[in-house]
């Protein structure tokens, strides 16, 4: 079992940054890959970034691609996504989750799931 807890949201004007972190107990981090996922208000759950936990591998949603940054520390047992350039479209709970599928932006294939951080991007 991995349990994860999310940290970092909070409220920021649009073109300001935030940092989430995502820290693992249970199970060591550093063998799972790890993804962030988003949900807006009346929308569905979306893939934002994912993080191989070997090789340095990451992919991101095109939606996200240049602005947001997922890093881990494995030492840490913590994966970070920096998100700078925030938009109000951003505005979502953000989610981390753990999966040994690779790659994978299908969040049925990710077995672990922490609680979730609010981010909310004023105009």
């Amino acid at each position: 079992q991995v349990q994860l807890v999310e940290s970092g949201g909070g409220l920021v004007e649009a073109g300001g940054s935030l940092r989430l972190s995502c820290a693992a107990s249970g199970r060591t981090i550093s063998n799972y890959n790890v993804g962030w996922f988003r949900q807006a208000p009346g929308k569905e759950r979306e893939f934002v970034a994912a993080s191989r936990w070997r090789g340095g591998n990451t992919y991101y949603a095109d939606s996200v691609k240049g602005r947001f940054t997922i890093s881990r520390d494995n030492a840490k047992n913590t994966v970070y996504l920096q998100m700078n350039s925030l938009k109000p479209e951003d505005t979502a709970v953000y989610y981390c989750a753990a999966s040994q599928r690779w790659p994978t932006m299908n969040e049925y294939e990710y077995n672990y799931w922490g609680q979730g951080t609010q981010v909310t991007v004023s105009s």
